[in-house]
């Protein structure tokens, strides 16, 4: 059978991915299950990342959301039987392609699949989903009540922390990126019932960049900040010009509309904060999180932790409290071109059937 692989750059070579061809052990692990694939996320690759916790292979495996169907379970394994329908996130280390027809992973990185929701658009969806709950629940602490700014709101991260917050009670706040992107998350807005969601402003950077953040905020807010921000990167410089910084907000945006005791959660792996920055985080007895959703993964120790969040994500994209935009799927052959356009970031996400 043929997986999707990245075979890592070489002073200064573009990354490639490959398809190649593998093969499964003839003997199952005794917590493993072997699980016939039906659809796949693709996400970006983060090298770096994997270099920093050891992982280094001349052919790194690729696709790591799956959902997929139960064939065969080892002789210990006590959460599956075959023709369970299954989700879940393949670890950092595995040997695994998520693209293969048929995989083998532990069954403590699996939870049951719910029958109507549909495998394209939970592997779609799944680590956005994690990565949305770990921000608001784990990290920010978030209670009903709460006053929240999601940056970049159209995004699939974004929606799903929107409608997360709303779920729980809490007073949205988010940011649109375009004119197009300004519309559907204005959509959002009204509100025909008390129990139904509410985004109380979406506020376009699009044109003046994140110049109007503040006072937008400070007048919802009446001059208090918000409890919580949750971005999609910032800019660490004023002089940050591209097209794609222009739009995110420079840290300083971000600690000032922070309110007393705020959560700053940051998906920016190189946050560096001056002492005028460190003090007025103090001053308001503010924090900030880094938003990894590789940990879960990465390290044991929260394992149970980890599949309750899996399994809840789950749950309420079966109920139709979090809603993703749905993502168009693409067969088998396209993998390596769809994979090579999510890892140049000109696309946020894509999703390959199998």
């Amino acid at each position: 059978m043929k997986g999707l692989y990245c075979r890592a750059a070489v002073n200064n070579a573009e990354t490639k991915f490959v398809i190649q061809e593998t093969s499964l052990p003839d003997v199952l692990g005794s917590h493993q299950v072997r699980v016939q694939v039906k659809a796949c996320g693709l996400s970006p690759l983060d090298l770096k990342l994997l270099a920093d916790i050891g992982v280094q292979r001349d052919l790194i495996p690729v696709g790591r959301e799956v959902a997929g169907v139960v064939l065969q379970v080892g002789d210990k394994v006590s959460f599956f039987q075959p023709d369970d329908e299954v989700v879940g996130i393949l670890p950092l280390d595995s040997s695994c392609s998520g693209l293969c027809d048929v995989i083998d992973i532990e069954e403590h990185f699996l939870v049951q699949k719910p029958e109507k929701l549909s495998s394209v658009c939970v592997a779609a969806a799944l680590r956005d989903g994690l990565c949305a709950y770990t921000a608001l629940h784990t990290q920010a602490h978030m209670a009903a009540g709460h006053t929240l700014l999601v940056m970049d709101g159209a995004s699939s991260f974004g929606l799903m922390c929107i409608q997360l917050a709303c779920y729980h009670g809490v007073k949205v706040l988010t940011t649109s990126h375009s004119a197009q992107k300004h519309t559907f998350l204005e959509q959002l807005r009204p509100s025909v019932g008390v129990q139904d969601p509410l985004v109380v402003r979406v506020i376009p950077v699009y044109d003046t960049g994140s110049s109007d953040l503040l006072p937008q905020v400070l007048e919802e807010t009446g001059g208090q900040g918000v409890d919580i921000v949750v971005d999609s990167g910032v800019r660490l410089l004023e002089e940050e010009k591209p097209e794609e910084m222009k739009l995110r907000p420079h840290k300083h945006d971000i600690i000032s509309v922070l309110g007393v005791g705020g959560h700053w959660v940051t998906s920016h792996q190189d946050l560096q904060l001056d002492p005028p920055d460190c003090r007025l985080l103090h001053l308001k007895s503010a924090s900030v999180s880094f938003l990894n959703p590789e940990v879960w993964t990465a390290s044991s120790a929260q394992q149970g932790r980890y599949l309750h969040i899996l399994k809840d994500v789950v749950e309420k994209m079966s109920t139709g409290v979090l809603r993703p935009q749905p993502e168009e799927a693409v067969p088998l052959y396209e993998a390596t071109v769809a994979m090579e356009t999510v890892q140049r970031q000109q696309r946020k996400k894509a999703v390959v059937q199998l």
